[in-house]
């Protein structure tokens, strides 16, 4: 039995092999490009490496495509099978079967079967991260404070890894709103670990909640040397940055860095998807003309219609599909969402049903020109099923308060804009959308 820096326990012997995994724990952690690598190093050096098995299984399963979804379930047949030959630690025995739990689309119970683990060795800090990040796919944003919460008096700054945890830490504040002390542990935890791009990330999370678009940009163009550093997280921060150029009225600076950073390659992860689509949302909003720069994203979007292994990666397609009128693939994609509803097991098929798929019908009724009777307020407080932070599922609030004024629903409007009041002050867009309400209901006077 051999230990890693991080606190976790391998039943493998060579030091090598424990010393790659460690440095593939660092790239996860810091959003680093090289964890593959250093996975597959890991494994080139002990075969039966269970924790390293395990946790290209999570990667897979967070890359929420159905085809990595399948090489996920791969890589956790892999695990248990070393895990049985080789006895195994506590930890890789919670890591196996968390990422039983994942491969079979239970992600809130992959996370209590890691904090269950973390109760009693709160210094396992990939443990730790992977709680953090598989509720944050799910929306847990109490869960995540909640973890990280109970662990930290576990930890010291002596401790690899210790700013990592602030950042998580720092991040789950954000998302509760304590926007003070997330700034403090947000910037506590750069102070730390230079590296820790995701306590960066709170931080910009927080200007951006509050308005602070000046001040955040100054921060990330201030800090380009951590996140330009970072594999396509780059590309999310990016998009931060490219929030606070339209939080000052400027468009041309938005587009700038969307066709240079948020989105200089067309890739199909679900993650840059999000980032690309949610910002060229907000600039039709402002009826800002962005070119031919949907057409990439169409025909991603009507190749992964019928691909519900996300919901929250299915509704950005969707937002796609409708901005360019393909009503056909449109209609696809929510069926194939009244069907993931249907299922009988599955973090997703909740996620449909409470709020997926009510969202996506009144994005589809509106393309085709009708109303739909669903309920804008109730479905607005559900998003948080979908995954993602705050900042991410603001552009579903956005798009049912522009239908909502577009469609002359008053009432509508203002219960969406209430729930966006909780987390958010976006005095900017709800002037526009009242205006969009005025000038319809001018034109149908």
């Amino acid at each position: 039995m051999r230990g890693d820096i991080y606190s976790g326990r391998h039943s493998v012997a060579a030091e090598a092999a424990v010393a790659r995994f460690e440095a593939a724990v660092f790239n996860v952690a810091a959003h680093r490009p090289r964890a593959g690598e250093e996975l597959a190093r890991a494994l080139d050096l002990e075969p039966d490496f269970v924790a390293a098995h395990a946790l290209k299984g999570f990667a897979g399963v967070m890359l929420a495509r159905g085809e990595t979804v399948e090489a996920a379930r791969k890589d956790y047949a892999t695990a248990r099978q070393c895990l049985e030959r080789c006895g195994g630690a506590s930890s890789e025995r919670a890591l196996v079967e968390a990422l039983a739990c994942a491969v079979a689309g239970r992600l809130m119970d992959a996370a209590a079967r890691l904090d269950a683990h973390l109760a009693g060795a709160p210094a396992d800090f990939l443990a730790l991260k992977l709680s953090h990040a598989l509720r944050f796919m799910s929306g847990d944003g109490p869960g995540m404070l909640a973890t990280t919460g109970a662990a930290l008096e576990a930890w010291s700054p002596a401790m690899p890894g210790y700013g990592f945890v602030l950042g998580c830490h720092a991040f789950g504040l954000e998302q509760a709103c304590r926007f003070a002390a997330a700034e403090r542990f947000g910037r506590r935890a750069i102070e730390v670990e230079r590296a820790d791009a995701w306590g960066l990330h709170a931080v910009g999370h927080v200007c951006e909640m509050q308005g602070r678009a000046a001040e955040g940009a100054a921060l990330l163009q201030s800090t380009r040397a951590t996140w330009s550093a970072c594999n396509n997280f780059s590309f999310h921060m990016a998009w931060h940055l490219a929030l606070f150029h339209l939080g000052q009225g400027r468009p041309d600076d938005a587009l700038d860095v969307y066709d240079h950073e948020v989105r200089p390659t067309h890739t199909d992860d679900f993650r840059d998807v999000a980032n690309a689509v949610s910002l060229l949302v907000r600039l039709r909003h402002d009826r800002v003309d962005v070119g031919d720069r949907w057409e990439e994203l169409a025909a991603l979007a009507k190749r992964r219609a019928a691909d519900t292994t996300y919901v929250f990666a299915s509704l950005h397609h969707l937002l796609t599909l409708s901005m360019v009128g393909a009503h056909d693939d449109a209609g696809r994609l929510v069926s194939a969402l009244a069907a993931r509803a249907q299922a009988q097991s599955g973090d997703q098929a909740q996620a449909a049903e409470q709020a997926g798929l009510p969202f996506a019908r009144i994005v589809l009724a509106h393309m085709r020109g009708r109303a739909d009777g669903g309920s804008f307020g109730e479905i607005a407080q559900r998003l948080p099923a979908l995954g993602g932070s705050n900042a991410q599922r603001d552009i579903f609030l956005r798009t049912l308060a522009m239908i909502a004024a577009e469609d002359g629903r008053p009432d509508d409007l203002s219960e969406v804009l209430n729930v966006q009041r909780r987390f958010r002050d976006d005095a900017r867009f709800e002037r526009l959308v009242f205006a969009r309400l005025a000038a319809r209901d001018k034109t149908a006077a």
